[in-house]
């Protein structure tokens, strides 16, 4: 955990915000609420992230009949799947979810929305639709042979790691993609490379190196690098601090750009071709001569993710425009999309709010 500096001085926020949502589980939870009346609005939210789990709990609040859809078999998004369980654990999204469930939100698991017929299903049952899809999209590495090593197995998106990793904890089984007695090899930073390194250094890799494109950040913020801006500073967390202990040595690599993905005679991973970058300039500019070689039998693909998937937002808001009146009309607007985006995962985008027809919010209020 890193302290927030305020006038030089940490401060340990992390800490406080947590002690303060323990103390209020310990004494009884959040604040219950009656559940909706049997003519109240009906408003569907697809996705049970962050952004979707906020959005049902708000909308409940206010008194709207709410539903969640997720397409996965258990609610929590990239809360559930997407980070590991040494980092959060499961236990503490299934305690929300379940306190959501007894206050009369439904939810439906295993049902994808980007499915057309489905999507026309939810417009035409529910009053509005909130569309909170997440940055699940993954973004994919433009290297010679990336696509025949995702293709093998040998190379694997991180989320689709991580989800693994966690399911298979969760199901108590060994997981199918493992890292075990392999050489690792990271290709992206932030958090969840970092969270790739540790899942591979707990699932018993050999070794584990991580590629950076980037520079490598200054030790200590510049006096330009003001809060509430992003610290740009060095810092190993704790998936980088655990594989320093298993090699007894750093393995990361700044400034390097993967360029092809090596393959033996059966189309199998065995190393990565990377040429390094001088960003002094501050942009990047190829090292002459560079262009090294290295070893490896497995890569996770640790990039930041792209955004939502365009299909399924595409499709739940046509529905909910065929269903009704017009989606992006004047006259009775029943499509809304939210985001919560960390750093790192896709673009920030601006939360977009339609007004209900009758210009009024679930519970009487009136839109601000």
């Amino acid at each position: 955990m890193q302290p927030c500096p305020v006038n030089d001085e940490a401060e340990t926020i992390h800490d406080n915000e947590r002690a303060i949502s323990d103390w209020q589980w310990a004494h009884g939870g959040p604040r219950r609420f009656e559940p909706a009346v049997p003519d109240a609005p009906s408003v569907v939210v697809v996705g049970s992230g962050p952004a979707g789990l906020v959005a049902a709990w708000d909308l409940a609040r206010r008194g709207a009949r709410v539903c969640v859809v997720e397409r996965h078999d258990r609610a929590g998004g990239l809360l559930m799947y997407g980070i590991p369980n040494m980092k959060l654990d499961k236990s503490v999204v299934k305690r929300r979810v379940d306190l959501m469930a007894e206050l009369g939100i439904e939810f439906r698991l295993g049902v994808d929305a980007a499915d057309a017929d489905v999507a026309a299903g939810l417009a035409a049952e529910f009053d509005a639709v909130v569309v909170a899809a997440g940055a699940c999209k993954a973004r994919g590495v433009g290297a010679e042979g990336f696509d025949v090593g995702v293709a093998t197995g040998d190379v694997v998106y991180a989320v689709d790691y991580l989800t693994e990793q966690t399911r298979a904890l969760l199901e108590g089984r060994k997981p199918a993609i493992s890292a075990e007695g392999k050489d690792v090899v990271v290709i992206g930073g932030g958090d969840t490379g970092n969270d790739c390194m540790g899942t591979a250094v707990r699932q018993g890799a050999r070794t584990v190196r991580q590629l950076e494109y980037g520079p490598r950040a200054p030790k200590e913020r510049a006096a330009s690098n003001l809060w509430p801006e992003w610290p740009n500073v060095a810092k190993t967390d704790y998936g980088q601090e655990e594989a320093i202990a298993l090699q007894g040595d750093d393995l990361r690599e700044w400034c390097a750009d993967t360029q092809k993905v090596l393959l033996d005679g059966a189309g199998r991973v065995r190393g990565l071709q990377v040429r390094s970058f001088d960003w002094s300039a501050g942009k990047p500019e190829p090292v002459a001569g560079s262009g090294a070689r290295g070893r490896c039998a497995a890569g996770t693909g640790g990039l930041r993710f792209r955004g939502p998937g365009g299909r399924r937002i595409r499709r739940v808001r046509r529905a909910a425009g065929d269903a009704g009146p017009s989606a992006s009309g004047d006259d009775g607007r029943r499509f809304a999309s939210c985001y919560a985006c960390r750093r790192g995962q896709g673009r920030r985008r601006r939360v977009r709010c339609r007004r209900c027809p009758h210009g009024q919010q679930p519970g009487g209020q009136r839109h601000g």
